[in-house]
């Protein structure tokens, strides 16, 4: 069996990536089970955190409550979605697939990246459905539409780089049943840690000091001040510099990962 050679231009790597990004975007919309749990999963998050739990949060005032949450609540989903990226490379692998990618005349890489390109419309969704139901439940953008469409534009830079942790994950177990357990020993402290629910100057001061420095924390506070008014500057440099981390650390691991799984 031919494999490709490794010396491809990272603009061929991407074209080709784009190419198999096609082919993870059609087994979404063939799947109708995934398309209903997108749907299900920010749906029931919102009933829960709102209607539940949220007068014991928020003290009785819902209504404010609502604002501070819908902004990380679209950060949370990111963090969950995550989850099927890994499952789906991981599942591909066993079933062989990959070895069929190897005989093809692309970039070793390409398999990769169009995974994670193909799954970015499943991002958008999630999040675009989170910020719907937001707006069902009283939530109120005090911005304008500029502002939304930039923060949907840096949701998604924050759900590309997230999903190259997912893919290492996937691309390390055998099992694709063993990836959402351990994606999630990733995800709970990003997601609970953070300032997605409550504020950090409730929590301890050693876990307000985590929370200050969590990406979930920049990116919801990055949301709160596109759709809010805020600031912004200061947690979209945050933000900015965990998504380069995010990168440098899990891609390389990803593709040490991947070339291993391939032998």
């Amino acid at each position: 069996m031919t494999t490709v050679s490794p010396t491809v231009p990272p603009t061929q790597a991407v074209r080709h990536g784009f190419l198999l990004a096609g082919r993870a975007f059609g087994k979404l919309i063939k799947n109708p089970s995934d398309i209903i749990g997108l749907v299900v999963q920010p749906l029931i998050t919102m009933i829960l955190f709102v209607f539940v739990l949220g007068g014991a949060i928020s003290g009785g005032n819902t209504d404010a409550y609502v604002q501070q949450l819908v902004p990380g609540l679209m950060v949370y989903s990111t963090l969950l979605v995550s989850l099927a990226t890994g499952v789906a490379l991981c599942t591909d692998v066993s079933n062989g697939v990959f070895d069929r990618f190897r005989s093809m005349p692309i970039a070793r890489s390409a398999p990769l990246i169009g995974a994670v390109l193909g799954d970015l419309p499943r991002y958008f969704f999630s999040v675009v459905l989170t910020l719907g139901f937001g707006f069902m439940v009283g939530f109120e953008v005090q911005t304008n539409v500029f502002a939304v469409l930039i923060d949907l534009i840096v949701m998604a830079l924050f759900a590309l780089s997230l999903c190259w942790m997912s893919v290492w994950i996937g691309l390390l177990v055998k099992n694709p049943q063993t990836v959402p357990g351990l994606l999630m020993l990733l995800i709970m402290p990003l997601s609970f840690g953070s300032s997605i629910f409550v504020s950090g100057t409730t929590m301890p001061g050693w876990l307000e000091a985590v929370t200050e420095v969590n990406p979930a924390s920049f990116m919801t506070e990055v949301n709160r001040g596109l759709l809010h008014g805020g600031p912004v500057a200061e947690p979209l440099l945050g933000g900015l510099v965990w998504m380069a981390g995010l990168i440098a650390v899990f891609y390389p691991l990803a593709m040490v990962a991947y070339r291993r799984r391939m032998r």
